[in-house]
Formats: C-alpha cells, sequence, structure tokens
C-alpha cells in the first residue's frame, strides 16, 4: 500500500469519525427536545384536569376534618397508674439523710409496659396516611409546572416583556408551593417524635396527670394542623390554578408574532 492510499485511508477514517459524532449529537437533541415536550404536554394537562379533581377531593376531605369530631380522636395510652407505695418510716438513716429522700422525686425505671405497648393514635395516624399523598402530589405537581414555565420562556430580548415577567411570576408561585408543600411531610413526623417523649414521660411518671393530659393536647393540636394542611393544600392548588388559567395565553405564547416583528 503506498503512503497516499493510506493517508487517503485515515482521512477516509477521520470524516466517518466526525460524521458518526455529528450523529450522536443530533440523536441527543432528539432526547432533549422530547424531554422538554413531555414537560409542555404533562404541564397543560395538570392545570385543566388533575388541578381541578385534586381541588375537589382536598375540600371533601377538609369538609370532613370538622371542629365536632375533636373529642373522638383522643387514644387510651394504656399505661395504668400503680399502686401507691407506702414507705416505712422506721429507719436508722441519719436525719439528714431522711430530708434528703423527702425532696427527691425519682421516676419508675421502664423495663416493660406492664398492659403491653402504648398503641399510636390510630384516628390521627389514618388522617396523616390519608394526606401524605397529596402533599407528595402537590410537590410533584408543582415542580412538573415549574419545569414547564421554564421551557415556555423565550430567549432574552429588548423589549416585549411583559408575558414573560408574567412567566416569571407564575415560576415564583410554583417554586413557593414546592418549598411550602414540603414542609407538610416534617410537620407530620415531628409530631410522632413529640409524642413518643410525651408517652415516655407517663410511662416514666405514671402518676402525673400533667404528661397525661399534655399526650392529650398534643393530639388535639395535631388534629388541627393536619385540618389546616388540607386546606392549604386545596389551596395551592387553587391559586396556581386560578393564576395559570387567567394568564394561560400570556404564559404559551409571551411574545406575539406581531409585537416580534415591531423589535
Amino acid at each position: 500500500m503506498t503512503k497516499d492510499s493510506k493517508k487517503h485511508g485515515h482521512a477516509k477514517d477521520g470524516v466517518s469519525q466526525k460524521r458518526k459524532t455529528h450523529d450522536e449529537h443530533i440523536d441527543d437533541d432528539i432526547v432533549v427536545q422530547d424531554f422538554k415536550d413531555t414537560f409542555k404536554s404533562e404541564g397543560e394537562h395538570l392545570v385543566k384536569t388533575v388541578f381541578p379533581q385534586k381541588i375537589i377531593e382536598l375540600e371533601e376531605i377538609h369538609k370532613s376534618l370538622c371542629l365536632s369530631k375533636l373529642s373522638e380522636i383522643h387514644s387510651d395510652l394504656n399505661i395504668p397508674v400503680p399502686a401507691p407505695v407506702h414507705l416505712d418510716n422506721g429507719t436508722d438513716e441519719p436525719a439528714t439523710k431522711k430530708r434528703k429522700h423527702e425532696h427527691t422525686v425519682q421516676g419508675t425505671e421502664v423495663l416493660a409496659l406492664p398492659n403491653g405497648p402504648c398503641p399510636i393514635n390510630k384516628k390521627l395516624c389514618e388522617i396523616s396516611e390519608q394526606l401524605k399523598p397529596y402533599i407528595r402530589d402537590l410537590i410533584d405537581h408543582s415542580n412538573t409546572i415549574k419545569m414547564w414555565i421554564s421551557f415556555l420562556i423565550p430567549k432574552i430580548e429588548d423589549g416585549n416583556n411583559f408575558g414573560v415577567s408574567i412567566q416569571e411570576e407564575t415560576l415564583g408561585e410554583a417554586r413557593q408551593v414546592e418549598s411550602e408543600a414540603a414542609t407538610y411531610l416534617d410537620q407530620i413526623s415531628r409530631y410522632f417524635i413529640s409524642r413518643g417523649k410525651l408517652v415516655s414521660k407517663v410511662a416514666k411518671y405514671p402518676h402525673l396527670d400533667d404528661y397525661r393530659q399534655s399526650v392529650r393536647e398534643l393530639d388535639e393540636k395535631e388534629y388541627f394542623s393536619l385540618r389546616l394542611t388540607s386546606a392549604e393544600l386545596r389551596n395551592h392548588y387553587a391559586s396556581l390554578h386560578d393564576l395559570i388559567m387567567k394568564n394561560f395565553e400570556k404564559i404559551l405564547k409571551p411574545r406575539n408574532a406581531n409585537a416580534e416583528a415591531l423589535y
């Protein structure tokens, strides 16, 4: 094989390699464009179909969590009050030790609960499990709306940016909804942690009614919080839906063809 033929062969390989790389870039662009188009179609479907359904469902849940049911949410802790222990005053200890013992309050060492495990508040747990899918859906839906609007924002140009400002305002609202919805899940987990700590106090100091009452107060507070959460989830869906539908044309086409022709 001559030197010229070798050079020709290397040049041909280089051209084919460049063509292959170019084709791969085209394939990547197609995949990315399909990814963007998926968000665009999902965004419109969420606003027009899913959001109204969620608003109706959450309104029904909120109505079911009426304040008249507050007395029904309490649950028995299954921790009995032990019989009082009578101390024998006849002892050979010095008077100083007697006075120290009189002013010392010792809790009960908890090795096992006599009546078995302390049950969870099943009513509040059921309400939490009912709301958690809606919280997760709102986080996911607001993220989809956020990406949908981001892909609709046109390239940066001077002038005619009123429609773009509407897109940015809606985008900010979606970000805020996503952030606030994430805190609702944290709120539910914090309730169970706080209740567990209070119940452990009841087990250690079963003769103190204040700890038992604190558990009841915490349960009532959580019921109010879950009721408020259902209202906030409904309101977030309603506000996003209202804002987007009122400005739907401007969000889809922030710059119309006639205005673009002027610049």
